[in-house]
């Protein structure tokens, strides 16, 4: 762990010079340089994820970081899809408002550090980003609201607009965050931006059931052999997702012994809130994302589906 710190900070190092070297004018015939940079980046995280220990690991993110902030930092680089990185999520919002970028370095000893960035739209083509420093350890509560500095680190596969009564909009991001050698989890974060267009992270719109507390983010963790279905389900309009139970009622609490009994639960929005739905019967399939999240790092994991 020790040998993340200095890793920790080149990434904030690297991504608090934007503002200064980042100040050209906005051209759109820098395809080129973009697609030279992004073949760069796919080398690199090959031999991230090839790595044999952390130390070869830690370095090769360390290159990963360099390289991809300097190509973020090519004018009209936020129009350049960066599509062929397909080992790091990369989201745009569906507003064209900002993309978050998120990958994990999985450690030898089965747990993870992740690492992302959120890059904001800007109308000459500069470069606006926050990096996104992981904190999960130093958050004691999850349900505490962070900023992009101390950040519930995730690797995200779905970003969800919500907008509505003339209020500035938030989004909900549906990520993986792996966990241990043991269980996994997954999270529904809830992404906004202050009035200097800063990302905070964390808000209390998440309604549980009658005399529950609301939420700020939810965390599910299960037995890391199984896998969970966390996704939009557009065809009833929510947030879909495995009601996880102990194996037996002895192993309550123990959360490595969780795992799908079966039926879904799912979170509505109304009036720009989440509201739990108990019981949903689904007609449709899971989403593929179901089994690349069991673990992005370990294929010969298989998915227990349910279907």
């Amino acid at each position: 762990m020790k040998a993340l710190k200095p890793l920790i900070i080149l990434f904030i190092l690297c991504c608090a010079a934007t503002n200064i070297s980042a100040q050209h004018s906005y051209n759109l015939n820098n395809t080129p340089q973009l697609k030279s940079y992004q073949d760069s980046l796919l080398r690199i995280i090959d031999d991230l994820y090839n790595a044999k220990n952390n130390e070869d690991q830690s370095f090769a993110n360390a290159k990963f970081i360099k390289t991809l902030v300097a190509a973020l930092k090519t004018p009209s680089s936020f129009s350049f899809p960066f599509d062929s990185l397909k080992r790091i999520s990369i989201l745009k919002s569906p507003d064209n408002s900002f993309r978050i970028f998120s990958w994990q370095l999985p450690l030898s000893d089965g747990t993870y550090r992740f690492f992302g960035s959120v890059q904001i739209a800007t109308k000459d083509g500069t470069l606006k980003m926050f990096p996104l420093i992981d904190g999960t350890n130093n958050i004691k509560d999850i349900n505490q609201i962070t900023d992009h500095k101390n950040w519930y680190g995730a690797r995200y596969y779905d970003i969800i607009p919500v907008k509505g009564n003339g209020k500035q909009p938030f989004y909900v991001l549906l990520g993986w965050k792996g966990n241990n050698a043991k269980s996994s989890k997954k999270v529904i974060e809830i992404l906004s931006f202050d009035k200097m267009n800063q990302p905070i992270f964390g808000k209390a719109i998440i309604d549980g059931l009658k005399g529950q507390s609301i939420k700020n983010r939810v965390v599910f963790e299960y037995n890391k052999l199984n896998s969970m279905t966390l996704a939009l389900d557009k065809t009833v309009g929510m947030i879909v997702f495995d009601h996880l139970a102990p194996l037996s009622p002895e192993m309550e609490g123990n959360f490595e012994f969780y795992a799908s009994d079966l039926s879904f639960d799912a979170y509505k929005l109304v009036g720009g809130r989440l509201k739990l739905v108990e019981n949903v019967e689904l007609k449709n399939e899971p989403s593929t994302n179901d089994e690349y999240y069991i673990d992005p790092k370990d294929k010969q994991i298989k998915a227990t589906k349910k279907f």
